[in-house]
């Protein structure tokens, strides 16, 4: 079975996207609403991961390396000024999106299983992986206008 690997590459998604989430809002402090809302998903992501861990110890977790190699080759490190914050909100947007379609087919799989735990956690996980997304595309399109028309 490789419901083991998705959730290992889930569990290692969460907790790249965490560390990322901390390092932009402590990059871009001077954005309260980015520091306390990137701070506040980081934290989330921190407890889902946790909550993955029963699962992917009863599916005996074989982590694989794509969350990792997508953290280092996506996102290296947060950058400064208004087109930065765009950036790594964007980059933050694509670590998500490889959080959300992992979140559905694991719960496809969960359901295969007949695992109605796991689904009942992929449901609540999936759902606020859509509002991280939500949020996160939001603040992109406020940042956009002036991180890109303006110069600084």
């Amino acid at each position: 079975m490789h419901l083991a690997h998705y959730l290992g590459l889930l569990h290692r998604a969460q907790d790249t996207l965490a560390n990322a989430l901390r390092e932009v809002g402590a990059a871009h402090a001077d954005e309260a609403d980015v520091a306390h809302l990137c701070d506040q998903q980081a934290g989330q992501c921190d407890r889902r991961a946790a909550a993955l861990r029963p699962f992917a110890d009863r599916y005996a977790e074989d982590a694989p390396d794509e969350p990792e190699r997508l953290h280092s080759e996506l996102f290296r490190g947060a950058r400064t000024g208004g087109l930065g914050l765009l950036r790594d909100l964007q980059d933050l947007y694509l670590m998500a999106a490889e959080c959300d379609i992992c979140w559905t087919l694991v719960r496809q799989a969960a359901e295969a299983v007949r695992d109605t735990d796991l689904v009942d956690l992929v449901d609540e996980a999936a759902a606020a992986t859509t509002v991280q997304q939500a949020w996160l595309r939001t603040r992109m399109k406020q940042a956009a206008p002036q991180a890109l028309v303006v110069a600084e």
